[in-house]
Formats: structure tokens, C-alpha cells, sequence
């Protein structure tokens, strides 16, 4: 099979590498799409993800597949599911993976049959990810599918920051991320929803997904504009791109108890916190590596959401490029601005 890997340079090539082995408990899956994440994805090219130093590496965690071989043990999987993040569990011929996605063939679990048998959580077989390893309805598209990855964080960790509705919120960035949010702060019942980004053109695409404001910061005083809407402060501001003086920013914005959110991740892990114009009761919440446990309890809910026509999975993609074409993509992703999703197809 070929893959998409990185060395400690930040050089991408395509290799060719054995299919993955699979054991008792797992399947082999033949890759239908993997999305683009240019907050982890990105990172790891440029030697920037914080605990990642193995290098060279295997590439892509966003990924969708369809199962074609199942191990003997495997009670809820079967060859044509159409399966959430497979990975590459395994060192290849000394590539990490990373997580290995951007390849032709993955692995996933079946974790509900391994608890059945006594090897869960409490046990050195199971992983956290066999909990986001689910399998998704025959309706959908297995290349839009790749989306739900990014709608499963997102959804995940508005439950995580406290959003509740009538919250009034502040979001940075409208990147998929920053509309995934978006989308999902007006089903919730947030409001008012505010929205800083850099350009006129996310302006209108932050008030197309929900936005009942929305500004161009590099146009107008975001703070000032904020408070005069919310008199009194806001009740949550998210950090949804990874911008470390946004916190300080935030601070003149939130209200008494409330809560600055930093979602996006950040190449610089330390900054000075001037809380001079912050009220005297305010919360700092870093939520930087989702939980997979939390993503599966999410699962249901978006699909829902999808099969009922409120979740346009090609809404937030930007385009589609075929696998063979990934390093031209990638070149593209990294000098470019102001793009949803990239989905990779197999």
C-alpha cells in the first residue's frame, strides 16, 4: 500500500509499505477518505506537536474506511461497514505513525466485542480510540463522512466548555473548526453569537453557518463592538485557530464567571497573561486533544443531525483531491488562507 509520510525536516513523500497485520479483535480496512487538519496535520510536518518527536512518520487521523477483512474474534464489524477513524497501529519499516491515515489500507477494533471478552479499559489491549471506531449508516457519503470527525470534536467539546443555551459567545476564526462551532452554538440554543475573523469573505460565511454577528478585525475594534452588544460581557470566547494573545484579548470581553475557551492549537506552548482588564471571577479552559470517549457519545447526535438535513456534510469542504494528487495539495493548504475542509480521496 502507499502512504503519505513526513520526515524530521518536514519533507512529504509518498512510500509504499506492507498492508497492515490485524489480530483477533480487529479489522482491515480499505481507505475511502481522510480530511485534512491543518491544526494537527500541519503541526506535525513542522516538528510543532507538542509530545510527537518520532520521526519519520505516517500521516492522517481524519479518517473513513470500508472494512473488507475481520478477525476471527470481531462480533460487530463485517466486510462493507463503512468505519470511523481507522489507523495504523503499529511502527512500519521505522515510519510512526502519526496516525496514519494518508494510507490505502488502516486498522480499526472492535471494542464492544474485546469489553465483552474482558479486555476493555482496564486492560493494556484497549485503546480509547476503539470507542470513536464506530460504524456509520449505509446513507452516507463516504468522502463528505470524513467531515464528522471534525463535527464529532467540535460537538464534543461544546459539552466539554459548558456551552448551554442563551450563553451568549464570542468565536476566533471561521475555519471548519470555527463554523463547526458556529453551526453547532445556534442548534444548541447559544445567542448571541459573535464571530472575529480576518476577512470580509469569512465575515459573510460566518453569518451564512449562524452567526448573529460577525466582524472583520483587521477592520474594526472587536472588543468595543462586542461591548456594545453585550453591555456586561460575554459568557464564553473560544479560541478556534490558535492564537495565544487572543486569551489576553478575551479577558477584556468575557463577563464576571465568565470563561475564555482555547480550542485552537498554538505552535507557542508558553505567553505572559496580563489579567489587568479581566473581571475579578473569570475561567481559563485548554481543550487541546479530544476525548475519544466523549467524540463516540457525540456520534448519534450528529448523525441525527445529518440524516435530518440540519448537517450539509459538503457545506464546510472546500474540495475534494484524489490521493495520488495529496503532496500538490498539501503545498497548496500550507499557502493558502481563508479555506474550509480539505477531504483526501482514495
Amino acid at each position: 500500500m502507499k502512504s503519505l509520510t513526513v520526515d524530521s525536516k518536514g519533507v512529504l513523500s509518498i512510500k509504499e509499505f506492507p498492508i497492515p497485520e490485524f489480530n483477533e479483535y480487529q479489522a482491515l480496512v480499505k481507505m475511502e477518505s481522510c480530511g485534512v487538519c491543518r491544526g494537527t496535520d500541519l503541526k506535525l510536518i513542522h516538528g510543532e506537536f507538542k509530545g510527537f518527536d518520532t520521526y519519520p512518520a505516517i500521516l492522517g487521523h481524519e479518517g473513513v474506511g470500508r472494512v473488507v477483512e475481520t478477525g476471527e474474534n470481531v462480533k460487530y464489524l463485517k466486510a462493507g461497514d463503512l468505519v470511523l477513524l481507522p489507523f495504523l497501529e503499529q511502527e512500519v519499516d521505522g515510519y510512526t505513525p502519526g496516525w496514519g491515515a494518508y494510507s490505502e489500507y488502516a486498522v480499526v477494533s472492535d471494542g464492544k466485542a474485546m469489553m465483552e471478552d474482558g479486555f476493555g479499559p482496564e486492560t493494556d489491549r484497549f485503546s480509547e480510540a476503539y470507542y470513536a471506531q464506530q460504524v456509520l449508516p449505509d446513507d452516507i457519503d463516504p468522502v463528505g463522512a470524513a467531515m464528522i470527525v471534525t463535527f464529532r470534536e467540535v460537538l464534543s467539546a461544546c459539552k466539554r466548555f459548558g456551552f448551554k443555551e442563551n450563553n451568549s459567545l464570542v468565536i476566533y476564526g471561521a475555519g471548519p473548526v470555527g463554523l463547526s462551532f458556529i453551526k453547532f452554538a445556534k442548534l444548541l440554543g447559544l445567542g448571541p453569537i459573535i464571530v472575529s475573523v480576518r476577512s470580509d469573505l469569512k465575515v459573510q460565511e460566518a453569518l451564512d453557518f449562524g452567526a448573529d454577528y460577525a466582524f472583520n478585525n483587521q477592520k474594526v475594534d472587536v472588543v468595543s463592538e462586542v461591548r456594545k452588544i453585550c453591555k456586561d460581557g460575554v459568557d464564553f470566547a473560544l479560541d478556534a485557530v490558535g492564537v495565544n494573545k487572543l486569551i489576553n484579548e478575551s479577558m477584556e470581553m468575557v463577563k464576571d464567571n465568565g470563561k475564555i475557551c482555547c480550542y485552537g492549537i498554538s505552535p507557542q506552548l508558553s505567553m505572559d497573561l496580563d489579567w489587568s482588564k479581566a473581571p475579578y471571577n473569570w475561567d481559563l479552559q485548554f481543550l487541546q486533544f479530544p476525548s475519544k470517549l466523549e467524540e463516540s457519545e457525540a456520534h448519534h447526535q450528529i448523525i441525527n443531525w445529518i440524516q435530518m438535513g440540519v448537517l450539509d456534510l459538503n457545506e464546510f469542504i472546500t474540495e475534494v483531491v484524489d490521493f495520488e494528487n495529496i503532496l500538490d495539495a498539501f503545498h497548496r493548504i500550507e499557502h493558502a488562507s481563508g479555506i474550509k475542509k480539505y477531504i483526501v480521496k482514495f
